[in-house]
């Protein structure tokens, strides 16, 4: 038999990519979310413009304004991605953007969400009920299917590359202000909603049965 850390990255894994399986039904959507936090930092002095041929130059020297986090919610197959900048990132918080996905007109005929996430020990349904009163907390928590990504594996989850990308493509430099944050990453939303940028996911069971056999008893193989 597997060590036990094993068998639980199996389980957890091969049900990410059930998940992911999962043909498109805008009934049961399939959800992905992560977060990251952001650092709020300012010039001292002010950059050098660029030049043909010249490589950027700014002084190394810096100020922080503290920091933010950035939600990263979006739907593999839609082509559909909602990010949200918040000044902290606690249980009530996952709580807040959780009742706001339920809540978006795209999931109102919805019968439930499938929300694949990380297991940090705030992303879990005690969380909704330490935010809201029973009655929403209940209604939140039947809304939503919990599936997270295995331990030491959050790279199964797609909204992990999307936050990479965002981060690459408009929020790698300093910005001072969560403002700035917030106004860069919804143009970057728009943009890619707009042209129903999806998410080609192609690491399926089978495959992992192959790169990662290691982590399988023989026997199951």
């Amino acid at each position: 038999m597997p060590p036990k850390d094993d068998a639980a990255f199996v389980a957890d894994m091969e049900r990410v990519l059930d998940a992911y399986r999962r043909p498109y039904d805008p009934a049961r959507p399939v959800v992905c979310m992560d977060e990251q936090p952001k650092q709020l930092v300012e010039h001292v002095r002010t950059p050098r413009p660029t030049k043909r041929g010249a490589v950027a130059r700014e002084d190394h020297e810096y100020v922080r304004h503290g920091w933010c986090c950035v939600w990263m919610f979006n739907e593999p197959l839609g082509g559909w991605r909602d990010v949200r900048v918040t000044d902290r990132k606690t249980a009530v918080d996952w709580a807040e953007q959780v009742r706001s996905l339920v809540d978006d007109p795209r999931y109102a005929a919805a019968e439930r969400i499938t929300l694949v996430c990380d297991n940090l020990n705030t992303h879990a349904p005690a969380s909704l009920y330490k935010a809201f009163p029973p009655a929403e907390a209940h209604r939140l928590a039947r809304k939503i299917d919990l599936v997270y990504t295995p331990k030491h594996g959050s790279w199964l989850n797609t909204s992990e590359c999307e936050l990479s990308t965002l981060t690459r493509q408009c929020l790698g430099g300093r910005i001072a202000q969560i403002n700035k944050v917030r106004s860069e990453a919804a143009a970057w939303t728009a943009d890619l909603n707009a042209r129903q940028t999806g998410v080609d996911w192609q690491f399926a069971t089978e495959q992992a049965r192959v790169k990662l056999k290691s982590l399988y008893p023989q026997s199951i193989l």
